[in-house]
């Protein structure tokens, strides 16, 4: 099946409100609680894959007043949450729904286990008296592939995928099938197909993501790196470059992300903080260069394909950081468009990024990822900026490849293979720390 650059940002770039893993679990209850008649629920069940089990453990959800953790996020999505908002189920949080989920959760009536199976799944069964309803989330952070109302499947909600393919597989599966057989100069060329429209919704991500990043240098949210950025510079600790702009712009909007701000991210590839990093590093240093506004779009545009392109290898989840090695190479694909680089010094820059920073492990998603996010913007500049200074590393290093493509499935098996127990393991000392929390 062919695709279109369209299709990438559809499927692909789609608005999230607070970490999408905690909001999948919202998703998941607000979609079951929808098919009950009342809102008096008996009990209320999770099974959540271990990634989104480590990625959705710690992190602030949005709108809570600092509240945290998967249970929350499924009592959160039981009351007056619209599940056909996808992704921004959590928009219409108040107080009387922060009290309901509360009282739920003191009650003892959320209970949350661990499904051992890797892949993104979440399931969500609600009690209600007599009835019982169930949604069954998979591969996707949106993606509802099951409703069932007391055992009866419920086939015709428009929460369900709208379009079936001929092969049996999700869209999104044959999306990442051709995905994977692209090369870097197919990608290259797709920036060319960019028309008005699609530059207009770039726009609006950058419009969004942009929000979090003045939410964040303005209230020093979660751990306030990008409020520390910004002083180091004032104080001439640092100096205001390409890459301290961007690490600046970039951290500052997970820091509003991860700490709980009420405003909605621009994601990439299924994560809120991929599109921060796939966006705002390429946006921060537009006042370096010479451009117009349509190339920095259309960098934008590139950065996303190549985020979405890596993560068609590597996976939705894993044990590495997806800010670090897909959006950080995306994010590099786009500095080098926007500094006048070809298809080749992007594919060096993708290899210097991908060199550098491999061994980031994503261990849940927390205030502290900013901390990654900073990382990433950073080394986003460096690469792009070697690459075009003929700096490239060489294909006997490591798990580099003989080409850029070469490399980017060599992740994917470290992903996929290399990494399983490391996964297991951080997923262990982190659920050992919350037992040890509520000794």
């Amino acid at each position: 099946m062919e695709f279109t650059v369209k299709d990438i940002l559809e499927m692909e770039v789609v608005l999230a409100l607070g970490c999408t893993e905690p909001v999948a679990v919202a998703l998941g209850t607000a979609a079951a609680a929808s098919l009950l008649p009342g809102k008096n629920f008996d009990s209320v069940e999770v099974w959540v894959d271990p990634n989104i089990y480590k990625n959705a453990m710690a992190v602030t959800i949005p709108g809570s007043g600092g509240m945290a953790g998967i249970d929350t996020a499924a009592a959160l999505g039981c009351y007056g949450s619209d599940p056909q908002r996808g992704l921004e189920v959590l928009e219409s949080l108040n107080d009387d729904v922060l009290e309901k989920a509360k009282g739920l959760l003191q009650e003892g009536k959320v209970k949350v286990n661990l499904r051992e199976e890797h892949g993104l799944y979440i399931i969500s069964r609600l009690t209600s008296g007599q009835d019982v309803a169930e949604s069954v989330i998979a591969d996707l952070h949106n993606n509802i592939i099951s409703l069932t109302l007391n055992g009866e499947a419920i086939t015709d909600s428009p929460l369900l995928p709208q379009k079936p393919t001929t092969s049996g597989n999700s869209l999104m599966e044959e999306l990442e099938e051709w995905l994977r057989g692209l090369t870097l100069d197919e990608i290259y060329d797709m920036v060319d197909h960019l028309d008005d429209e699609d530059l207009k919704f770039l726009k609006e991500g950058v419009d969004h993501n942009l929000r979090l990043a003045e939410h964040g240098l303005k209230y020093g949210s979660g751990l306030g790196i990008g409020k520390a950025i910004d002083r180091l510079v004032k104080q001439k600790l640092l100096v205001n470059d390409m890459a301290t702009s961007a690490r600046r712009l970039t951290s500052a909007a997970a820091d509003a992300r991860m700490g709980g701000a009420k405003l909605p991210a621009m994601s990439s590839a299924g994560s809120g903080n991929h599109g921060l990093t796939a966006i705002l590093p390429i946006w921060a240093i537009k006042d370096y260069v010479d451009h117009d506004e349509e190339s920095v779009l259309r960098a934008i545009g590139l950065s996303h394909i190549i985020t979405a392109y890596v993560k068609a290898h590597t996976g939705r989840l894993s044990a590495v950081c997806g800010c670090s090695v897909a959006a950080g190479a995306g994010a590099t694909a786009g500095i080098t468009y926007l500094v006048g680089g070809d298809a080749n010094h992007m594919a060096g820059a993708i290899k210097n990024i991908v060199e550098d920073l491999a061994g980031v492990i994503c261990d849940g998603a927390k205030a502290g990822c900013a901390l990654k996010l900073n990382t990433a913007a950073g080394a986003a500049v460096q690469a792009a900026l070697f690459s075009l200074q003929g700096i490239n590393v060489k294909d006997t290093d490591g798990i580099v490849g003989m080409s850029t493509e070469n490399t980017v499935q060599n992740m994917g098996t470290l992903s996929h293979q290399g990494m399983v127990e490391t996964d297991k393991t951080i997923l262990k000392i982190m659920l050992e720390k919350e037992q040890a929390r509520k000794k």
